[in-house]
């Protein structure tokens, strides 16, 4: 492959991939083989403020790159432009006999952070229904529950291993246990372990960590 056909190739990727991620993905050809590694071309250019010709980096640096990274792909990697946008960028490199050419892809993810504070924002409660309905009877109840759950393992508490505790866990918030007043460090209490070590289990439950079946 020439370095024409290299460039015309990787021209058409960069459009193409621009086009169909939309205007917050910016790419573009980089001629690698100049220390400088000019732009030869661009699409969404405004992500980073870049046209073809700019000698500057995703991050607004017009330092020349070491040999191995002016070789080497680098893939999802985060970066912040001049003006504050937050993107994951990754390049992919193309070499040939006279020629070393990149295709550089950045994606502006800055408005998904702010739209994830805003989901945030509207999931968040100040408490339970269940505990503002009925808190008189939530002890003798949440104890019924831990009861049933240590009893479906069929051992003592002090015999439970880490992955014993993980299952009873996972029972108990399963049974929406950990809805009830002062849930968390009664069962710690119960378990013998700190109210962290209990949240650290509700965590990697939810991050599908957990033993299996406890999901």
């Amino acid at each position: 492959m020439t370095r024409d056909q290299a460039f015309e190739f990787l021209d058409r990727a960069a459009r193409g991939i621009a086009e169909m991620f939309g205007s917050s993905c910016e790419t573009l050809v980089h001629d690698m083989g100049v220390p400088t590694h000019p732009i030869l071309s661009i699409y969404n250019g405004h992500v980073s403020g870049r046209e073809v010709g700019s000698t500057m980096d995703i991050m607004g640096i017009g330092l020349e790159l070491d040999e191995q990274a002016a070789t080497t792909d680098q893939v999802n990697l985060a970066a912040v432009t001049p003006d504050g946008r937050q993107t994951k960028s990754s390049t992919f490199h193309m070499i040939g006999e006279d020629y070393n050419l990149a295709l550089g892809i950045n994606f502006d993810y800055t408005s998904l952070v702010f739209a994830n504070r805003i989901l945030a924002d509207l999931m968040s409660a100040q408490a339970d229904l269940r505990t503002a309905l009925w808190q008189p009877g939530d002890s003798r109840q949440l104890a019924d529950l831990f009861d049933q759950c240590v009893a479906a393992l069929g051992k003592p508490l002090d015999a439970l291993t880490k992955a014993d505790r993980l299952k009873v866990i996972a029972m108990l918030r399963q049974r929406s246990a950990f809805s009830y007043r002062k849930s968390v460090p009664y069962v710690a209490g119960r378990l013998g372990v700190s109210r962290y070590t209990v949240y650290k289990y509700l965590d990697e439950l939810a991050a599908g960590e957990g033993p299996e079946g406890t999901q």
